[in-house]
């Protein structure tokens, strides 16, 4: 059931479902602000002097801003994902995604603390495990979000079956385990945590095989239709 807005001049009642376009949009235009704000927060050189050195010690900011923007690129791909099969959300999905979405804004943050530690050379472990910490807090919601809207097909539109959702549930908890693997080397090896979460990369850009399944079953029956 889908209720307007403002419906008789009370507010909405809690497990009211609604139509998800608004939250993806919302969440779409949060997403392209964080991420074109990581490049703000490579300075340039001091010492003109110079340009090429100092052009060439900036690269801790593009490690950092490399690594968190493709890193933000996956959340918001894999974000469509989630959302391409949800049918509708209550305010339990609307309250979690507020939560990520405040996660994804301190991206930024976190990653001119990464750049800053590798510059300085000072306090790399602490930077590395406070990114990591970042991006475990959105996979964390991701979960949550997902189990939430797929437990008893609450709120799963009809485009996925439940071999699909287990695959994206697959891939969510991974991700879970991967960032938090990559974060807690980095408290001890800070250069091999973040190639840890840096391998995270290639492999997260992969489609998820249980909508492939999905899509190519769709095919097979409108071509013997």
């Amino acid at each position: 059931m889908t209720e307007a807005a403002g419906e008789s001049g009370k507010s909405t009642p809690f497990g009211v479902e609604r139509d998800p376009r608004r939250a993806a949009a919302f969440s779409d235009a949060v997403i392209a602000i964080a991420i074109t704000l990581f490049v703000l927060e490579i300075r340039p050189p001091q010492d003109s002097q110079d340009m090429l050195h100092g052009l060439a010690m900036l690269w801790p900011s593009y490690l950092s801003y490399v690594l968190t923007f493709m890193l933000i690129g996956q959340i918001w791909a894999n974000h469509h994902v989630m959302f391409d099969h949800i049918r509708s959300v209550d305010r339990v999905v609307l309250l979690l995604n507020t939560v990520l979405l405040m996660d994804i804004a301190f991206l930024p943050f976190a990653a001119a603390v990464l750049a800053e530690a590798f510059s300085d050379r000072q306090g790399e472990r602490t930077a590395v495990v406070f990114h990591g910490i970042t991006f475990l807090v959105a996979a964390i919601l991701f979960n949550a979000i997902w189990e939430y809207v797929r437990h008893n097909n609450r709120l799963l539109a009809a485009t996925i079956d439940s071999a699909g959702a287990r695959a994206i549930s697959w891939r969510f908890r991974l991700a879970l385990a991967w960032i938090a693997s990559g974060t807690l080397v980095g408290a001890v090896l800070p250069a091999l945590g973040i190639a840890v979460i840096a391998a995270f990369i290639p492999f997260y850009w992969l489609p998820i095989r249980g909508e492939i399944a999905r899509a190519k079953r769709r095919r097979g029956q409108g071509r013997q239709a």
